[in-house]
């Protein structure tokens, strides 16, 4: 099933359940702009607010266009009011276009399925941390020249951390991020992840790289 992924740094009149419609999947994420993303399994989009409390909805397209997570996610930058200017900067931004407040689930649904690019036009990504790959194409995870054997959510758990390598997360946040639709994940089962991942990765000779932080959760260290 194809899947798309949706930032959004407002709240959404109509709520965030996900969307099914064949093959394809809209998933919703209230994201949080000041913590990292979500993983991201589809084509990412963003919905950014024009004002955050925090930084300007100018400033942070900027940043997601610096991000390799999502510099390649298209941004509808959401502005407060049918202003040239203001939409002339958010395409300076780096915004792919706007729209103007307020929106609800059926506005948002309605442009993203009405200009989503086809799938076989979505970049493969290929993740690498010293000698460690993730192939996301072919889901596969190679250490040097060796296959490691990861189960999917194994396979997920990396691919967030290699994502954001040098960041802690704790369990909660993990939790957040990872959560499957529908399914409620508990703090112990990260752990019975991270202990999978890190035996997979050393039965392959490499090593640790899986830190715990006492107190804080675990992070994946750059080599």
């Amino acid at each position: 099933m194809r899947q798309i992924d949706i930032l959004l740094t407002g709240t959404l009149a109509g709520g965030h359940d996900s969307f099914l419609h064949d093959d394809l999947r809209v998933v919703f994420h209230a994201w949080k702009w000041t913590a990292p993303p979500p993983l991201l399994d589809g084509r990412p989009w963003a919905f950014v607010d024009w004002v955050l409390p925090e930084m300007s909805g100018l400033e942070l397209c900027r940043r997601l266009r610096a991000d390799p997570q999502t510099e390649a996610a298209h941004v509808t930058m959401i502005l407060e009011e049918d202003d040239a200017e203001a939409k002339r900067r958010a395409l300076r931004a780096g915004a792919d276009d706007y729209i103007v407040a307020p929106i609800d689930r059926n506005t948002v649904l309605d442009r993203v399925l009405s200009v989503q690019l086809p799938d076989h036009e979505t970049p493969a990504r290929t993740l690498k941390l010293g000698d460690l790959t993730l192939d996301l194409a072919a889901l596969q995870v190679r250490w040097k020249d060796k296959p490691v054997q990861l189960m999917p959510n194994e396979f997920r758990l990396l691919r967030y951390l290699m994502e954001q390598p040098g960041h802690v997360f704790s369990r909660t946040q993990l939790i957040t991020a990872l959560g499957k639709h529908g399914q409620p994940i508990d703090e112990r089962t990260v752990d019975a992840w991270v202990s999978r991942l890190r035996r997979a990765l050393r039965e392959v000779g490499a090593g640790y790289p899986l830190r715990t932080v006492r107190s804080m959760g675990y992070v994946l260290d750059r080599p």
